[in-house]
């Protein structure tokens, strides 16, 4: 009997229990005892799908270009002191420019390669040659043979504005495939790490990362205005600046790699310094600007011409140089002021080109046909 009384007190505590925590609750729809709902109320979405204008054009640039966009894989062979010959691969990005099969990318996608590979955006892969090469502006056009391929349309960098927004396409990190946008953050020269100078760089906020390298940068028309070849990072990856050849710079030098697989550089054949204000009132020149030429090749473009170079002895500082020649202060209406810009004008002709050059021949202004030469090509 003694026995009896505790337990049945303890089978009413626990029936009391039950009741209270698992049963009533379950019935009432509260919750159980470890705190887990009956039902949730979410708030969902109307499933409307509409678009404003920008993601619009943001997917219309990326549908339009996605298939013309390659991935590049080369393989290198480089020398390890430890293990001699060893094999080496890269990855980096291209684009179709016409349906026989040519692709833009930049030199250093390929150079050195004993071997690339190209992928389509429809996960085929093709083996590539090269076609030519423009090593001082990093630039390289190589080709396949595939069916229905889909070339992109060239546009126009030559009036660029800072704040334009543009899309990068490419395979950043092996990443097939990737769209970003942006703007262009300016416009300058820029030093590759090889030393090479790109002038008229785009420079641009779009993230452009490993890989990206040869990929098209597109304005708001998915129209390609540069091609995408470098970043500034101490990490080596996207710090929000990067850098893109202008597309009229390729423009300017596609025919020569396309057929005779080098470029053929025009050379006006002269030797320069640039004048300021203060040396031209030292010299009495007819202008405070310009291009004195010092020397003009033998045999040149400017010395069939007709040109002058320099015919008596001075001293710019300790340096001697021969004054007394032509002053270029334009090539066909196009102001020159420095070798820069004279270089800018000259990456838009090719050799066997006819420009007008206006020259001050002592206090004479005068205009000059020259058919530009070729320049010698780098070792």
């Amino acid at each position: 009997m003694k026995l009896l009384r505790p337990l049945l007190l303890a089978v009413i505590l626990a029936g009391g229990f039950f009741y209270f925590t698992t049963y009533r609750s379950g019935r009432g729809g509260v919750t159980d005892w470890v705190g887990h709902p009956d039902k949730i109320e979410i708030s969902e979405a109307s499933g409307s799908d509409l678009l404003d204008s920008e993601e619009q054009n943001n997917i219309s640039v990326y549908r339009k270009n996605i298939a013309s966009v390659v991935n590049i894989t080369s393989k290198a062979v480089t020398f390890d002191f430890f293990y001699g010959l060893v094999p080496e691969e890269g990855q980096g990005s291209g684009f179709i420019i016409d349906k026989e099969g040519h692709i833009l990318t930049n030199y250093h996608v390929i150079a050195e390669a004993r071997q690339i590979k190209v992928t389509l955006h429809n996960r085929k892969t093709y083996t590539a040659t090269i076609v030519g090469v423009d090593r001082s502006h990093d630039l390289a056009v190589i080709q396949i043979k595939a069916p229905d391929l889909a070339p992109m349309v060239l546009g126009n960098s030559g009036n660029l504005q800072v704040g334009q927004k543009v899309y990068a396409i490419g395979n950043p990190f092996g990443l097939s495939g990737t769209l970003t946008r942006g703007i262009v953050s300016s416009i300058r020269q820029v030093q590759e790490p090889d030393g090479m100078k790109i002038d008229d760089a785009i420079q641009t906020d779009a993230s452009i990362n490993p890989g990206n390298s040869g990929g098209p940068l597109l304005n708001m028309h998915g129209e390609v205005i540069g091609i995408n070849t470098m970043i500034a990072s101490n990490v080596g990856q996207s710090a929000g600046i990067g850098f893109a050849i202008p597309i009229n710079t390729a423009k300017a030098v596609i025919n020569d790699l396309l057929t005779s697989g080098r470029v053929r550089r025009p050379a006006l054949g002269v030797s320069t310094i640039p004048i300021d204000p203060n040396l031209a009132d030292q010299m009495g020149l007819a202008a405070d600007y310009g291009l004195l030429i010092v020397q003009v090749v033998p045999g040149g473009a400017a010395e069939n011409a007709g040109l002058r170079g320099g015919t008596e002895r001075a001293y710019l500082g300790n340096i001697p140089i021969m004054v007394g020649g032509d002053l270029i202060v334009a090539i066909d209406g196009e102001k020159v002021q420095d070798q820069q810009e004279l270089a800018q004008i000259m990456n838009n002709h090719r050799a066997g080109d006819t420009v007008r050059v206006t020259v001050y021949r002592e206090k004479k202004k005068m205009d000059v046909s020259v058919t530009l030469g070729e320049a010698r090509q780098q070792v």
